[in-house]
């Protein structure tokens, strides 16, 4: 039985181009790239052209990358970094953000000493951030005073694949003195990401959402900002970031941005064309679409066939040779639910029925028309068993 992944937003395969990139800093090229000697400056030009790279993918100088182990890294690096260096005041992220930045702003206004406040911002059914609630949430504050001021929200969510207006978002934020940040992880890759058009403060990359390396992501800073690090020592990255440089899996980041710029257009065009073959087969199923007539990712589609557990079907698909999801990776601690379904009031049973499928580069118009017989066989086995237990 042959096996397709449909599984692209919670991790992908290294790029050939990628791998080989890498390959001769595990042995040949092993140096430390904080050594004088030459294995170490080879690995120091490594590290320095894969921070070009970076920078280049997405319009800044490479001054302004930041080197970390992961996205949840880097997200944790600008929301607690920024929080240690500002006064105390509000945290404002939507509310369908990753568990990284939800649950990193959830403990700061827990911890008593810390003494921030929680804001989300609600979205539509759609799961769009609601513009109005920016503006309501920019103007609480005690009155006559100016409250130090982070917003997170990212470009486009790993469940839905709903694109958000961060530009809009960043616009107002920026208007009352706050700083802002957009985790762009599920965007990269997928569509345009430049930094000056989403006017925030710093972004957040990793590398194996673009067919690079697990254990290398990148903090994308305004040159203007500080922040406490997180982890102190050797005063690595700009000293935000200590520690000895993982040189393999920072190259392969580096040539993976330089291909997902190059290909981002051409790829998403046919993403796309399956994406809506995939989606007009399971409408025809009577599946709920989430995030349906918003902008997405062209590779995302969230769907559930109600009536029908998402975590069976994952394991029946499985079983068939699909790989899918029935939710994100990360929040794998509560399968069946999803805090981005729920901030979008959707029905809590039906959110006990959805699905993710997240297209990539290897796959074909072929495996998603395989794909949706193999769901039609396996939706109806699952009904015909239910009505035989009723």
């Amino acid at each position: 039985m042959t096996y397709t992944y449909f599984d692209h937003n919670a991790t992908t395969p290294v790029d050939d181009a990628v791998f080989e990139a890498m390959l001769p800093y595990f042995k040949k090229e092993f140096g430390n790239a904080s050594s004088r000697h030459v294995l170490g400056m080879a690995a120091r030009r490594a590290v320095n052209e894969a921070r070009e790279q970076v920078a280049g993918a997405v319009g800044v100088q490479p001054s302004q990358v930041i080197f970390t182990s992961g996205g949840s890294e880097a997200n944790n690096l600008f929301i607690q970094g920024a929080a240690g260096y500002l006064k105390p005041g509000r945290i404002i992220v939507s509310s369908v953000e990753h568990p990284c930045v939800m649950r990193t702003a959830q403990e700061l206004a827990r911890n008593a000493y810390a003494k921030w406040n929680l804001r989300r911002l609600a979205v539509d059914g759609l799961g769009r951030v609601d513009l109005a609630d920016v503006d309501s949430a920019m103007l609480e504050q005690q009155p006559g005073q100016r409250q130090s001021a982070l917003v997170s929200a990212m470009l486009a969510n790993n469940e839905t694949g709903v694109i958000q207006d961060v530009g809009a978002i960043a616009e107002k934020a920026r208007a009352c003195g706050a700083w802002v940040h957009t985790d762009a992880v599920q965007a990269f890759g997928k569509i345009p990401v430049d930094f000056a058009s989403l006017k925030v403060h710093a972004i957040t990359l990793s590398a194996h959402k673009i067919y690079g390396p697990k254990g290398a992501a990148a903090l994308i800073m305004d040159k203007r900002m500080s922040l406490k690090p997180l982890i102190y020592g050797g005063g690595h990255e700009n000293g935000l970031r200590s520690g000895t440089e993982n040189v393999p899996a920072i190259v392969g980041f580096g040539v993976a941005c330089g291909l997902a710029k190059t290909r981002v257009a051409e790829s998403g065009a046919r993403l796309l064309a399956m994406r809506e073959r995939l989606e007009q087969g399971l409408i025809g199923m009577g599946a709920v679409i989430f995030g349906r007539g918003a902008p997405r990712l062209p590779n995302t589609c969230y769907f559930a066939l109600p009536g029908i557990e998402g975590d069976t079907l994952v394991v029946r698909l499985d079983k068939a040779g699909f790989a899918v999801a029935s939710g994100a990776a990360c929040s794998s601690v509560n399968p069946g639910r999803s805090h981005v379904l729920e901030a979008m009031g959707v029905d809590p049973m039906l959110t006990r029925c959805a699905v993710r499928i997240s297209l990539g580069s290897s796959n074909s118009m072929a495996q998603v028309e395989k794909f949706l017989k193999a769901l039609g066989k396996v939706t109806e086995e699952l009904r015909r068993m239910s009505m035989m237990t009723v």
